[in-house]
């Protein structure tokens, strides 16, 4: 939306998404012209987002196939959310978003959990904001080949976000 970046589908009737600004994470509804509800980034103690990789599984029937075990990911109302441990007052915080038409790559789905969980890590949730650093933590590990190692790719998309200087404090 804008310069800022956005987490689902902000344009789909009836949904709702979410926009990372400067100081906070904010909880869109479509139409409404003011946020639902703002969590400013220095709340954050942990960050986690959910996808799945086609919109249908985000339905009443993806979670049907959930419980009965007979798809291999995450299904129902709730599979397309963020959720948090947010502090002042402690609270646990979940909200959905709705998923675009577009489908999700199941690495995607890895990398953005992974940016999102090792940015909060770092007491960092505020760079979140910055679209110009969001897009270098973005664009550089989406890049990434995957093949069946998963934890290769954290370990080296972890080493990109320590050369965005995300887990360490900049050089003084």
């Amino acid at each position: 939306m804008g310069d800022r970046w956005v987490i689902g589908d902000p344009k789909r009737e009836g949904g709702s998404c979410f926009v990372l600004t400067a100081e906070s994470m904010e909880h869109h509804k479509f139409g409404a012209p003011e946020p639902h509800s703002v969590v400013p980034w220095s709340r954050f103690m942990e960050l986690r987002v959910k996808a799945t990789t086609r919109a249908w599984l985000a339905t009443r029937t993806g979670g049907v196939l959930d419980a009965f075990g007979g798809y291999m990911q995450i299904g129902g109302r709730s599979a397309c959310s963020v959720s948090a441990l947010l502090r002042r007052p402690y609270e646990d915080w979940s909200v959905n978003y709705t998923h675009h038409k577009r489908p999700y790559t199941h690495p995607h789905i890895f990398l953005v959990g992974h940016l999102f969980r090792k940015t909060v890590k770092a007491k960092a949730a505020h760079r979140l904001g910055d679209p110009e650093w969001l897009g270098e933590a973005v664009t550089r590990p989406a890049a990434l080949r995957f093949g069946w190692s998963y934890p290769a790719v954290g370990r080296r998309a972890t080493e990109i976000l320590e050369e965005l200087r995300l887990t360490r404090p900049p050089d003084r």
